[in-house]
């Protein structure tokens, strides 16, 4: 593929240090693809409301990502950011905020990470209503599904074109639904839909059944990875660190390790970009051939580390897989 000015840019300049092994990570993934490998995409930190779908809906469209696992937050975040947007609110000097400033925020239903507040009225309560509607008339019906497939069907049924604020092409969910993607969703139960559906639980208005638990995640997981496997090589591409990448990686040991299927084969590749340390027994920080000990990867995986901020590397390396 011929490399346009940004990917151009990277080779030049990105020579050491960090910046090579962004480049290097990048051209791994480009390889894993061209070798006829899958990839998984895994999403924690704030990465929706840091837009970064602006360049995952294209990787999405453009058939650069197989399969995702991304936290409630980022599964909810980027429909709030599709519906809300021009309700956002950018605090810059976040670091010199007084806790009374911060209660400010609050009362004024602005819910902030790190430099940006997310509007509670136009963001969670103008999904509810709708994601309400879907939650009960599956119950009605008897029928569950998971978390993402409820965001999927009221995506897909049209009931948010009407409040759409950016370009819709900017939304990587949306890419996702279009695509059918699929995606896991491990501790959906801490996103703020999750807690919404848990308060209807309480009340009574709801069954906890009616969405699909993160034990039915990892079953489904298992097939697809399973099948998916005997044909392709498959690779993970891990941005932060926490659940939504220490679930889905567990499921290649849990294969052959629990089940003992044998010949599951390791994960074909490999990076996380963390700004994370190895301190502390930080499973986030810890440099990948740790991994190695633990049944999923091996020793000849390529792996990459990039210590960096991902919303900073996740675009480049997006860009130079695109050619862009």
């Amino acid at each position: 593929m011929n490399k346009g000015p940004i990917s151009q840019f990277m080779a030049h300049h990105y020579r050491h240090f960090n910046a090579a092994a962004m480049v290097d990570a990048a051209k791994g993934y480009e390889a894993h693809l061209d070798a006829g490998g899958k990839m998984m995409v895994t999403l924690a930190g704030a990465m929706s409301t840091a837009e970064l779908g602006i360049s995952l809906a294209e990787m999405i469209r453009e058939g650069k990502v197989d399969i995702i696992s991304c936290t409630g937050a980022n599964l909810e975040e980027d429909l709030m950011n599709l519906v809300a947007h021009s309700h956002y609110e950018r605090v810059p000097e976040y670091r010199d905020l007084t806790a009374q400033q911060e209660r400010e925020l609050l009362d004024r239903g602005l819910n902030r990470v790190t430099d940006t507040c997310i509007p509670e009225e136009e963001a969670f309560r103008r999904l509810q209503g709708h994601i309400e509607a879907i939650w009960k008339d599956a119950e009605a019906k008897g029928e569950r599904y998971f978390p993402h497939e409820y965001m999927y069907k009221m995506l897909l049924s049209g009931v948010l074109e009407q409040y759409y604020e950016i370009p819709p092409e900017h939304s990587w969910m949306l890419a996702a639904a279009e695509r059918n993607l699929p995606i896991v969703v491990p501790g959906w139960e801490d996103s703020t839909m999750g807690n919404i559906f848990a308060s209807y639980c309480i009340k009574g208005e709801l069954q906890a059944s009616t969405v699909k638990s993160g034990i039915e995640y990892m079953q489904w997981l298992a097939g697809w990875y399973t099948e998916e496997s005997k044909t392709a090589s498959i690779g993970f591409f891990q941005i932060g660190g926490g659940i939504a990448g220490d679930f889905p990686i567990c499921v290649v040991p849990m294969l052959y390790q629990d089940l003992e299927l044998e010949e599951t084969p390791f994960w074909g590749y490999f990076c996380q970009i963390s700004d994370s340390t190895t301190s502390y027994g930080s499973y986030s920080g810890a440099v990948p051939n740790e991994k190695i000990t633990w049944g999923k990867l091996d020793a000849d995986t390529p792996k990459f580390i990039v210590e960096s901020d991902a919303t900073i590397v996740a675009p480049l390396i997006f860009s130079w897989i695109l050619g862009k």
